[in-house]
């Protein structure tokens, strides 16, 4: 799904996309998937990020069977770190040198929301907005 600015004068065409979120290894059985989310560095800052968490989040848990979504980023994304722990992500452990990025490897921080947890969260859905 493609995440598009929100009314902001300077973000010129509204219907360029901005980034792209996603949830994939959808796992019916088990009730598991997993959350992508990137955004232009231009655009970071403004809350579309976690606008965008919350809404595959709200969907995965509001209109899918879904028990647990993971997600998994670098350990120095301060930003993306920052992001799931507002979304209410908890911080699991770190899968060590799990991601090969321009000829590097990565630690990777391991997050994950149950729905118990997204129950408890005080925050509109995103079918109230």
């Amino acid at each position: 799904m493609a995440i598009r600015p929100c009314g902001r004068p300077s973000d010129g065409d509204l219907a360029t996309p901005v980034g792209h979120v996603a949830l994939t290894g959808q796992n019916i059985v088990n009730g598991t998937a997993q959350v992508e989310l990137m955004l232009a560095a231009r655009h970071r800052g403004y809350g579309h990020a976690t606008a965008a968490l919350d809404a595959v989040v709200d969907l995965a848990f509001g209109e899918l069977p879904m028990y647990r979504v993971t997600a998994e980023t670098h350990t120095d994304n301060a930003p993306a770190l920052a992001v799931l722990a507002k979304s209410g992500f908890t911080r699991e452990g770190i899968s060590r040198a799990a991601c090969l990025h321009r000829g590097r490897r990565h630690d990777l921080a391991v997050f994950s929301l149950l729905r118990p947890e997204w129950e408890e969260l005080d925050r509109p859905r995103a079918w109230d907005a």
